[in-house]
């Protein structure tokens, strides 16, 4: 019985290591010779955003671009994800652990795309380490902000707004996903990337600093 268990044992860690290995390769996306539209992956230390150049998210068209032209004045938009209740708070975090508790290991939580809008340079103050950027083609870039856009809850047609922050800061469009600790904010980061041609390794990717070295390990072209 002893060797048996060991056998089940030594199984299930050599599924763990496969799982925590484990590439899922980026979209087959053609480098096309267009200008290419530069997009900056920010970096907070538990949270990462893009920040797109925001006319040529709303050239698309489309239930993004139109909620996009809802925000205020930027030439950047800033696009994350995460929990309904927990992203949009703005209140101290200590002051949020259970709910923060709560958003990790409930499943199904209801979650929100955040757009942002920025004026200037979004990276200006930033430590190198905070920010990548990616040269994307226009197909790439395409590809990228139509998996954001398939995020949201569209609601006849147009993407249905969860809450706006006050002085024209962020809006929070609702999504058809779900938060929890299978998929955090930064899984959700990884799964935008990876439609934009980026491999990305689907275990790891609950951490910021794995979307980082998602971007480091790029072959593709588009850093």
């Amino acid at each position: 019985m002893r060797g048996v268990g060991g056998v089940v044992i030594a199984g299930l860690l050599g599924l763990v290591a496969g799982l925590w290995t484990w590439t899922r390769p980026g979209a087959e996306i053609a480098l096309d010779a267009g200008p290419p539209v530069v997009v900056h992956i920010l970096n907070n230390g538990f949270h990462t955003d893009l920040a797109v150049p925001r006319a040529a998210l709303e050239a698309r068209g489309g239930p993004l671009a139109q909620a996009s032209r809802s925000v205020g004045a930027g030439d950047w938009i800033l696009i994350g994800w995460g929990d309904a209740k927990f992203f949009t708070d703005t209140s101290p975090m200590e002051g949020r652990l259970l709910d923060g508790a709560r958003a990790f290991f409930r499943p199904g939580n209801a979650s929100v795309v955040m757009l942002d809008p920025h004026a200037g340079d979004p990276t200006r103050g930033l430590a190198a380490e905070k920010v990548r950027t990616l040269r994307l083609s226009p197909d790439a870039f395409a590809a990228m902000t139509e998996r954001v856009e398939a995020s949201l809850a569209l609601q006849d047609g147009h993407a249905r707004l969860s809450t706006a922050r006050p002085d024209a800061g962020a809006h929070f469009f609702a999504s058809h996903e779900h938060f929890w600790m299978g998929y955090l904010c930064n899984s959700w980061t990884a799964r935008v990337l990876n439609a934009a041609g980026l491999d990305i390794r689907p275990m790891r990717a609950v951490t910021a600093g794995e979307v980082v070295a998602t971007v480091d390990r790029d072959t593709r072209g588009h850093a």
